[in-house]
């Protein structure tokens, strides 16, 4: 799978990649929607399952080259590069544009997932009893999910390690949505806002010469946090794209039917007419996160009124759709170009 890669390939792993990190990010959404749409899903899980016993033997015997060779790691390495810039950089543009433009965000995320649809369904061939099944069970799953009550945020570091192997599985299933998971699971503003707040923070004091930030205890256990937390995300990268690519090789047609039924089941957590529930007192008073921020316990969906903000709403769901179509198209040029 390792090949050569020109820079505008090159470029566009990286755009690819902070698509990916963008959409991780976002609740509702799925990372693994945009490698799967774009095409380059199958190298994706290809080059992550690659990562086992022989290439830690490589990597231990000093065998660098051949290490780096062997997981495909050109392709590996822009990708989440570009999710690293993303969590720093489109991840920040998009929580402003959630706070300011939330309608319309979710409206596009809405129309991306309702084109992501399209594209699996249109080519799928196989439909019998056993993949509609697989398909109904998938979106009841992914309904219930969207339906569960958040629990309380949890710092216990056992936890945290297994929040990073759940809430990495949008990155590996395409409709399962890991920071919506992770907002289940009450750890969402720990993990993707305070703890990434805190190393964004901390590289700027050591950037500026300024280490007081060793004595700050919150500081530090929130670097701690985010520790456990990228361990257990790869330990469930690695563990997930096994999995997965043992599934995809002999349960292709049940597999991806699941997928559509995340999916659909997702439309649910993404539907943007919907009224953000945040976390209060007994006495109805905000609670806020140490960065001073509302914590988000769910959402209370209604139908919409038709009025001009309805309308300029509609518009941004076919840009999503439109956005998912150039991506397919994208992928299936790129894919014909190689072949």
């Amino acid at each position: 799978m390792q090949s050569t890669r020109s820079l505008k390939d090159r470029m566009f792993l990286v755009i690819k990649g902070l698509a990916m990190g963008a959409a991780n990010k976002v609740p509702g959404v799925s990372g693994g929607v945009v490698a799967f749409v774009a095409g380059f899903y199958e190298e994706f899980i290809y080059s992550l399952q690659r990562v086992n016993k022989k290439a830690f033997k490589l990597l231990i015997n000093g065998r660098l080259k051949s290490f780096f060779r062997y997981i495909n790691g050109k392709f590996l390495s822009l990708l989440f590069l570009g999710m690293i810039i993303s969590y720093f950089s489109i991840s920040k543009i998009l929580d402003y544009l959630i706070v300011h433009y939330e309608l319309y965000v979710w409206s596009t995320f809405f129309g991306m997932i309702l084109g992501s649809i399209y594209y699996l369904s249109k080519d799928f061939k196989e439909w019998n009893r056993t993949t509609i099944l697989a398909l109904t069970l998938g979106s009841i799953a992914g309904i219930s999910i969207s339906f569960l009550d958040p629990a309380t945020e949890n710092d216990n570091l056992f936890f945290v390690f297994f929040c990073g192997i759940i809430s990495v599985s949008g990155m590996t299933l395409p409709g399962f949505s890991g920071s919506f998971i992770l907002i289940i699971l009450g750890n969402y503003v720990l993990l993707l806002v305070d703890s990434v707040n805190a190393l964004f923070d901390t590289i700027l004091d050591i950037v500026s010469g300024n280490f007081e930030f060793i004595d700050n205890e919150i500081r530090v256990r929130l670097l701690k946090v985010l520790v456990v937390f990228t361990l257990g995300s790869v330990a469930g990268l690695v563990t997930f794209s096994h999995i997965l690519n043992y599934i995809l090789k002999h349960y292709k047609n049940i597999t991806l039917a699941t997928i559509m039924g995340f999916i659909i089941g997702s439309l649910g957590v993404v539907w943007p007419w919907k009224e953000t529930i945040y976390k209060t007192n007994m006495d109805g008073t905000l609670i806020l996160n140490s960065g001073g921020k509302q914590i988000i316990t769910n959402y209370r969906r209604y139908l919409p009124e038709f009025n001009s903000q309805t309308y300029i709403a509609i518009v941004y769901i076919a840009l999503g759709i439109l956005i998912v179509l150039g991506l397919e198209w994208y992928g299936k040029r790129t894919r014909q170009q190689k072949a």
